[in-house]
Formats: C-alpha cells, structure tokens, sequence
C-alpha cells in the first residue's frame, strides 16, 4: 500500500453517515448509466468495488444480478449491508482482491480509480477477477473541473494560506482525467472493445449538506481546514457562503453543475 493509500484510508475512516449525508447523491447520479455500461443483467455474478454505501450493489441487485460488494472502510460496509440487503458484502483493498482469476461477468468501481495509489494495478485487478469477455466499466471526475468541484477549490485560493503537501499517486502511475486518458489506461492493461462518454447533470444540495464534507476532513479543503486554528474555519466557512451565491436557487438549495467519465471495456479472450 502506497502513502497515498494509507492517507485515504485516514480521510474515509468512521466517515460513512458524512459522506452518505453530503456526497452520496453527487455520486449516485451516473449509476444506472454504469451498470448499462458494464451491461449488467439477471443472472450476471456481478462485483462492485469501493461499494461505499452500496449505491450501485443496490441497483444491481434490483436488475437481478447475483452481487459481491467489497470496501476498504468498515463504516461504509456496514452503511451497505443496510442498503443493499441482497448482496454479498465485504473487505476488500486494491490492488489485491481476495477472489479467483475470472470470478465475475461484470466488475463496477464507481468513483474509485481517483482514490487509489496506483490506477493501473486496480484496473489490472479488474481485469482479473472478471471472466474472459465479461464486462468493466468505472467512473472519474474530469479534468478540467466542473464548477461543482471548482467551488472548494475557490474557497481554499481565498483563504490564502499555504495548504501542507498532500500524497500524490506516483507520477508513472497516474492518468489523464479525460477520454483519452482513460482509452490509455485501459489499453495499458490490456483491456479490449473500449468506450468512454461524459454525462452531465446539475446537482442539488441543500448547503449545510454539502459543507458536511470538508467540515469532517474529507477532500483536499477538508484537510486543509483539518490543519486550521478555529478562526480559519470560520473564514473559509464564510467565503464558502459568499462564493456558493452564485449556484443559490430560489428555495435556498445550491445547483452545481457537474459531469463525470464513464469507461467500459471487455476482458480479451485469455
């Protein structure tokens, strides 16, 4: 496990009601789209990895699949067990899945790629828990941000302060958040009949909601406050009040307009 997944493991650690509360939504959106993607259908032996609260093992299980869901953070394991009753809920950490080559139709990872040390090792692992000619298929944010993301990253310029190094995944290991980084990636593991689309919505929080985030340390702005004096909390929750203005609509909610990556592949013929 690399520093950057060490400190991914401290920032989601005991933070499922959080992240259920404030970021769930934003992350359920793009699910339906995925598992079309990965073509999920009655009867497929289906794995999702980083399940979180198990969003997409829940929609599986709804369209008939057979559905194994595994997780690093025993917060959001217990959160899916809760939502998604009829799947098979456990630990599980990439790069190294406790399943046989092949073990699956269908491999999902919803937003999980961006949270990993080395993105090329979990999607080779992807590739090898499914079947020859099953089916993955994973969501990424973009680059360049949408204006949803790029409100934190607003708040955290305003406050003007120097925010401590962060862990980085090693540069050979990193990728393009765009469409052709993603055909890259998937081509460097060997992946086949390869797509890629982007889908963009508008989402709507309620403020408080969405503060919960960084307010319990999660994200870059939420480390950052982590490392602020009381009073530097209160300046970036009053510059996020200011700067969110701009998305505030009528019955007091924000609108963040987002989008997001969707990748699909098939395992080649072994």
């Amino acid at each position: 496990m690399t520093e950057f997944d060490e400190d991914e493991r401290r920032t989601w650690r005991g933070r499922a009601a959080t992240y259920e509360r404030s970021l769930a939504q934003l992350c359920a959106y793009p699910v339906r789209s995925l598992l079309d993607a990965a073509g999920v259908v009655a009867g497929d032996r289906m794995l999702d990895v980083g399940t979180g609260p198990g969003t997409v093992a829940a929609l599986a299980c709804e369209r008939g699949a057979a559905v194994t869901a595994v997780d690093a953070e025993d917060s959001m394991l217990d959160a899916a067990r809760r939502n998604a009753p009829e799947a098979l809920v456990q630990h599980g950490i990439l790069p190294r899945l406790d399943f046989g080559d092949g073990a699956f139709d269908a491999v999902t990872a919803n937003f999980v790629l961006n949270h990993v040390g080395d993105p090329p090792a979990a999607l080779a692992e992807l590739r090898r828990v499914a079947r020859a000619g099953g089916r993955i298929a994973f969501t990424i944010w973009p680059y360049p941000v949408s204006p949803l993301q790029r409100l934190w990253r607003d708040v955290s310029a305003a406050l003007d302060v120097p925010a401590s190094a962060l862990p980085l995944a090693a540069a050979r290991a990193d990728f393009a958040r765009t469409p052709e980084g993603l055909y890259s990636l998937m081509e460097q593991v060997g992946l086949v009949d390869l797509a890629c689309h982007e889908v963009s919505w508008t989402h709507h929080t309620d403020p408080e909601d969405w503060w919960a985030a960084p307010a319990h340390g999660i994200g870059f702005l939420g480390k950052l406050l982590a490392s602020l004096p009381p009073e530097g909390v209160a300046e970036a929750r009053a510059h996020f009040e200011r700067l969110a203005n701009d998305y505030r609509i009528p019955d007091g909610r924000l609108a963040l307009p987002t989008s997001a990556l969707i990748a699909s592949c098939t395992v080649p013929s072994r």
